[in-house]
């Protein structure tokens, strides 16, 4: 489970296969994939709306599978720079039925602006989120994440809330919940952020919730966010010296 939206569960087996780790796509459940589930059978966006995507390919794949139709995201045209011209042709679109948001890589002030037009029609325009991670982890440092590069500027920008559907909303507990038929008694959250695994796990009630210290969060985090795990463990590699 990942609230990473540029990479689909296609995308995800494939690296779990080079990896040398079998997998499927039933096993795996992102933000991009809880969004379009979101949109397509809970929102039932009718055939005749469109998604205009502020994210990256991950995004277009889960819809695609979806069926539901799109623009933005990828198309060069929008990674475009931004001309005075744009200020005339970036116009109301009564065909977009939602704006969707995750992690932009490209984002351009011409796809804020686009957005930020979509919104302004209506509250009939659904403002979605695949997650709204102020950062995230790579190449041992940090970098903005999907909240920062798109939903926060349109949220302060439109002064609507967008719809989250990764960690630690519960709109992605629901999904997975209602798909794989667990008992939440018996399932445990395993995770190295705070505001994310962990308190998604708190939120839904799961019987146990795991921080793993070799990612985001740690001990001290703890008592500053207000956000505790049922267990702690240094690494996840910890479990394979234990007794089975």
């Amino acid at each position: 489970m990942t609230n990473n939206s540029t990479k689909s569960r296609r995308a995800y087996v494939q690296k779990f296969l080079k990896l040398g780790i079998q997998a499927s796509e039933d096993e795996i459940f992102g933000s991009s994939y809880a969004a379009a589930i979101y949109i397509s059978r809970v929102l039932k966006l009718p055939k005749e709306k469109k998604v205009y995507i502020l994210g990256e390919r991950g995004m277009e794949e889960e819809l695609e599978a979806e069926g539901v139709p799109y623009f933005g995201g990828t198309d060069p045209e929008d990674r475009s720079e931004f001309t005075e011209e744009d200020y005339g042709e970036i116009k109301p679109d009564d065909s977009v039925g939602a704006v969707l948001c995750g992690l932009d890589q490209h984002i351009s002030y011409k796809k804020i602006s686009k957005a930020f037009t979509y919104l302004r029609q209506g509250s009939d325009v659904h403002f979605i989120a695949t997650n709204t991670d102020s950062t995230y982890p790579t190449h041992d440092t940090f970098f903005p994440g999907a909240g920062s590069t798109t939903t926060a500027p349109l949220e302060y920008a439109t002064k609507r809330k967008a719809t989250v559907c990764g960690k630690p909303s519960q709109t992605m507990m629901k999904a997975i919940f209602a798909k794989y038929h667990l008992d939440k008694a018996k399932t445990c959250i395993v995770g190295d952020r705070l505001n994310t695994d962990i308190e998604f796990g708190t939120q839904g009630g799961l019987g146990g919730t795991l921080l793993v210290l070799t990612g985001v969060s740690s001990l001290e985090d703890c008592e500053k966010e207000g956000i505790y795990p049922m267990y702690v463990t240094e690494r996840f590699g910890d479990f394979a010296v234990l007794d089975r």
